[in-house]
């Protein structure tokens, strides 16, 4: 049987991965300490990789495809095909960003006030390119770990990964600039990605992936309306595309089913209540394929 190795991220990104794969309609089993994931498709073979490193095992060849972030694709400088950004995280569905940081009371408040400094970091290749690129020579470190308390007595500056800045804040620390910004990528080796059946086979798992995250912004609506008050519900509806609108067998009443965005559910359901609308029910998404 022909199988796809796949890696899936070890870490931050482990939880909300495996929770969009089921999502997905992928039943995974991870027991214990196993760094092998197993797939309820017996096609799909898996291993849990930390994402700083999946970029490097899927350029090899050892596995052949993979998740991991746009930055650490950077960082390696891996030659790989980007199939797909999927706008995942740790904490949600955003883009993170690496930023430089500085104590709050640090005389550091611009880019160049940084020449001849003392960085840490865990994105060091990339910090050091990105440093060449404005002309300015500072010393970066490897920071293995808790690099928010390196600041002031190890490092002058960090350059360290946010979603919301929250961590930055509670340590004391201000941005000083953003260097770069970061979503999820689903990459693969460049061999695989020739091979017709594997191709085919992670095209199928990136479709799956991409209509379980649009899924999560959206809900779906069902709802009753008389002839009457039909064209004031339909303007409060803003759909992926126009209300499903069929005759019930009651004359002059209508169901209409549309799906919209998760944020709008609250402020429209009461709008269409005011305008006519009987026995609206909302109900979840698994997957919204385009």
């Amino acid at each position: 049987m022909k199988t796809l190795k796949l890696g899936l991220p070890k870490g931050s990104l482990q939880e909300s991965t495996l929770k969009l794969f089921k999502k997905a309609g992928y039943r995974i089993t991870v027991s214990g300490r196993s760094y092998y994931p197993i797939f309820d498709d017996p096609e799909i073979g898996s291993m849990l990789l930390r994402a700083q490193e999946m970029a490097r095992y899927v350029e090899n060849g050892h596995l052949d495809c993979g998740l991991t972030g746009h930055d650490w694709i950077l960082e390696q400088d891996a030659d790989v095909v980007e199939v797909a950004e999927l706008k995942y995280s740790k904490e949600g569905f955003r883009t993170v960003k690496w930023v430089i940081a500085v104590p709050n009371d640090s005389k550091i408040t611009t880019i160049r006030d940084l020449e001849g400094k003392r960085i840490a970091t865990e994105l060091v290749g990339f910090t050091k390119k990105y440093l060449e690129s404005k002309k300015i020579r500072a010393d970066v470190d490897f920071s293995w770990g808790a690099t928010e308390v390196k600041t002031p007595h190890l490092a002058d500056a960090i350059v360290e990964i946010t979603e919301t800045g929250a961590s930055l804040k509670a340590n004391n620390l201000r941005i000083v600039e953003t260097i770069v910004e970061s979503t999820t990528r689903f990459i693969a080796n460049k061999k695989a990605w020739k091979d017709k059946w594997k191709r085919r086979k992670i095209e199928n798992i990136v479709i799956l992936l991409r209509g379980a995250l649009v899924a999560e912004e959206k809900v779906g609506l069902k709802m009753n309306a008389s002839e009457k008050s039909l064209k004031e519900v339909l303007s409060l509806l803003s759909a992926l595309h126009s209300p499903t609108v069929s005759p019930l067998s009651e004359t002059g009443w209508y169901a209409i089913e549309v799906i919209i965005n998760k944020r709008l559910v609250r402020d429209v359901i009461p709008s269409l209540k005011s305008a006519g609308a009987t026995g609206i029910v909302e109900y979840p998404l698994n997957k919204v394929i385009p």
